[in-house]
């Protein structure tokens, strides 16, 4: 079984994730820049991460044979604090990068005018630099915040097909899938979706657009959630065609894109910039 994780935060995980990824069949990902889970004070602490997520992350991940990616924003729940609102401004050097591959995650949190703002001026710079838009859609107030992002998506430069919606769930699919745009399911632990009704939305939706992703960050969250999807939909009956279409051809699909995907990892270094993976020696 080949594993795309289209939505996993890295940078809030081990070393040995990599390794249980990998042996999971996990060969390529998409790392989303979020917030840290307190603010940030300043724009210079966005860029050191969007640094590291272009830079760290991806010899991180060449060390266990998987090719990391990921998608650069302003995220929506620190769109709302004007200390953080100058990123914008300093993007579009970010999104010539070329291990870029969408603009994200943007959207909403609270839906708030400064959201709506932020998630309008994204979308417009994915527009102007080719790429695709990966949409966070809020974890309160699902549908009404559904529709608010289909408004704002069907006002902007970037056609529905190049949005990935994610977390959905069961109110929102069907909205979502009318509107043209791709479908993005986070399977969590306790939260969002699990395995059995993603298995559930597969058999009454079907499996096109359908990106399904761990979500995985520093919360109680699992990064071989996309392996057990893929193991519960062969339980369900589903093809091994079936499996490659939702946890790869849809997600490399999607990406694609871009123009920037390359799913061969870079060959590993031993270092980084002067650092390494390692502590103490070996």
């Amino acid at each position: 079984m080949r594993i795309f994780d289209p939505h996993i935060h890295m940078s809030s995980r081990t070393t040995d994730d990599y390794r249980a990824m990998y042996d999971a069949g996990v060969r390529a990902l998409v790392e989303p820049s979020f917030w840290l889970g307190q603010p940030r004070t300043s724009p210079a602490s966005f860029f050191d991460y969007f640094d590291s997520l272009l830079g760290w992350e991806p010899f991180r991940a060449a060390q266990y044979g998987i090719a990391h990616h990921c998608t650069l924003a302003l995220n929506p729940k620190e769109a709302n604090d004007p200390r953080c609102t100058p990123v914008l401004d300093a993007l579009p050097r970010y999104l010539a990068k070329d291990n870029v591959v969408a603009v994200g995650e943007i959207g909403y949190d609270s839906m708030t005018p400064a959201e709506d703002t932020a998630l309008a001026a994204q979308l417009q710079l994915a527009a102007d630099h080719g790429l695709p838009a990966l949409v966070h859609t809020p974890h309160r107030d699902k549908l009404a915040g559904l529709r608010r992002t289909l408004d704002v998506v069907r006002e902007s430069a970037l056609a529905p097909d190049r949005v990935l919606l994610d977390h959905l769930n069961e109110t929102t699919v069907k909205e979502a899938a009318d509107s043209g745009a791709w479908l993005g399911f986070s399977i969590y632990p306790d939260t969002k979706m699990d395995e059995d009704r993603m298995v559930a939305v597969l058999k009454d939706h079907g499996l096109e657009r359908v990106l399904v992703n761990s979500a995985a960050d520093w919360g109680k969250s699992d990064p071989l959630k996309t392996r057990k999807v893929g193991d519960a939909m062969l339980a369900a009956g589903f093809s091994d065609d079936d499996v490659d279409q939702v946890l790869w051809r849809n997600p490399v699909a999607f990406y694609g894109l871009s123009g920037r995907l390359r799913l061969d990892p870079p060959s590993p270094d031993t270092s980084h910039q002067g650092n390494s993976i390692l502590r103490g020696g070996e």
